[in-house]
């Protein structure tokens, strides 16, 4: 009887653990116009070929998609952003996830018009742009969890969120 064949053993594909969100590039593109600037989206999110990087935060809601899971939705106002800024006038930004706190499941967040005025205000500087800096809305209502937050995992996120 000839030897048993294994089947190859597919390589468990990794947790995507963040998101670039190119829909929203008209929104950070009507804020940065009326200063003259125009920017295009890259689809690559490269940190070696990166100009500059600043890592903020931004609001944004989460749902967990398991349908057990008590703590179904909540809501952040310290969802961990990297800003970076590419040569010939482009950026993108990376949106890190948040961890269900009671099920651990990882959740991609629906992001508000936060995200636009802070990318916008983040490019904005880096052309030298003078303004003031854009309004934080409010106080956390819970501590920030590091052990929940991808964006806290990578060294991308101080956990203070009260820095545009």
């Amino acid at each position: 009887m000839p030897p048993k064949k294994s089947k190859p053993t597919k390589k468990p594909q990794p947790t995507k653990k963040w998101s670039l969100y190119p829909s929203l590039h008209n929104n950070v593109l009507d804020l940065i116009r009326e200063h003259g600037l125009f920017f295009q989206f890259h689809d690559k999110d490269d940190n070696q070929n990166c100009i500059s990087d600043y890592d903020t935060h931004i609001m944004g809601r989460f749902t967990c998609p398991n349908r057990l899971c008590p703590a179904r939705v909540w809501t952040s106002k310290q969802v961990a952003v990297t800003i970076r800024e590419y040569s010939n006038g482009r950026y993108n930004a990376r949106v890190y996830y948040q961890s269900c706190k009671s099920c651990k499941t990882l959740v991609e967040p629906e992001l508000d018009h936060s995200y636009a005025q802070r990318v916008a205000y983040r490019i904005k500087k880096w052309c030298g742009v003078q303004m003031d800096a854009p309004p934080f809305s409010g106080q956390s209502k819970g501590p920030h969890r590091s052990d929940l937050c991808e964006g806290c995992k990578q060294g991308h996120c101080s956990g203070l969120g009260l820095e545009p």
